[in-house]
């Protein structure tokens, strides 16, 4: 494995709570390179021979084990997209940990744009984890653009943890997933901007088998003059349920747009969307506030909390 710097190292912990070298397969990539790589005996990772990727093959039945394909930029100026393609065989139950870290301390933009597939087979379970964060005291951006296409077999359900918190100037997030019969989709996804950071994040979900599932639900905060936009789409083209929720702080000149879409073609279709955008109430602040808390501290203990 290649030797990584402190910067990078912090990174690593910061994205993927990695303080050294992951049990089971990971790929750890840094600066458009490959610093490290291990198969299993289950899950193999080969490099694509055409675009700049991984793919990512999870032998059917294979339990308790886990994959860990983080990202780190440091250079200033560098931008990349990469393509990773995730096959989980039948009846899996795996953990998928990814994620991508900036710190750009110089004068020219950062750009990470990643497009990862998963295609899971009949009864296969994954618990998804992506996490993005940026630091570097330069002027160039922390640019970071995710793209996630899901297709989900009869049966087979996926967990989605999806955590951005600190230090991303712009990012668009892109999700899209089909589900056939049986399939369960839940999506958790936490969002902080500040400054004059932007996040656009949109979701379209197409359930198209008897007994889907799809439950998404967003937390954010937009402070300073930051702006979010979070689009959810559920179409539910057979019995099915589907459930998105937007739950949003927004503090100082902060901006935050929610956009809603259900779409019945079925009359056994049940579908739900829920919205709520306001700031922090006082009466919060008051009651942490005389239990000693300054106003600065209760506000940031009611938006930890807020973002768990």
């Amino acid at each position: 494995m290649m030797k990584l710097d402190s910067i990078q190292k912090r990174l690593l912990e910061e994205i993927a709570d990695l303080h050294k070298v992951p049990e089971g397969a990971y790929n750890i990539r840094s600066n458009s390179q490959s610093a490290g790589r291990q198969s299993t005996a289950n899950i193999e990772i080969t490099s694509k021979p055409d675009v700049s990727g991984l793919d990512i093959r999870i032998r059917p039945g294979t339990k308790n084990e886990s994959v860990h394909i983080p990202v780190v930029l440091t250079e200033s100026g560098l931008k990349e997209l990469v393509y990773n393609d995730f096959y989980v065989g039948e009846d899996a139950d795996v953990v998928i940990v990814a994620g991508c870290g900036i710190d750009n301390c110089g004068s020219q933009d950062s750009e990470h744009d990643g497009v990862h597939r998963f295609y899971l087979g009949r009864n296969a379970h994954v618990r998804y984890v992506e996490k993005h964060y940026g630091s570097g005291e330069g002027k160039g951006k922390r640019i970071l653009n995710p793209g996630t296409e899901v297709h989900m077999d009869e049966g087979s359900s996926m967990e989605m943890e999806m955590v951005q918190i600190k230090g991303v100037d712009d990012t668009d997030r892109t999700t899209t997933a089909e589900l056939a019969a049986g399939a369960r989709l839940v999506v958790r996804e936490r969002l902080m901007t500040h400054g004059s950071q932007r996040a656009l994040s949109s979701y379209a979900v197409s359930l198209n088998g008897a007994g889907a599932s799809a439950d998404i639900v967003s937390r954010s905060v937009a402070r300073d003059d930051s702006f979010q936009r979070f689009e959810a789409k559920i179409a539910g083209n057979a019995p099915c349920s589907g459930h998105t929720e937007c739950d949003s702080i927004i503090m100082d000149r902060g901006r935050i747009l929610a956009v809603p879409a259900l779409e019945a073609n079925d009359v056994d279709a049940a579908l739900v969307h829920e919205a709520a955008i306001g700031k922090i109430a006082g009466e919060q602040l008051i009651k942490l506030m005389t239990l000693g808390l300054t106003a600065q501290e209760a506000e940031e203990q009611i938006i930890n909390g807020f973002l768990k």
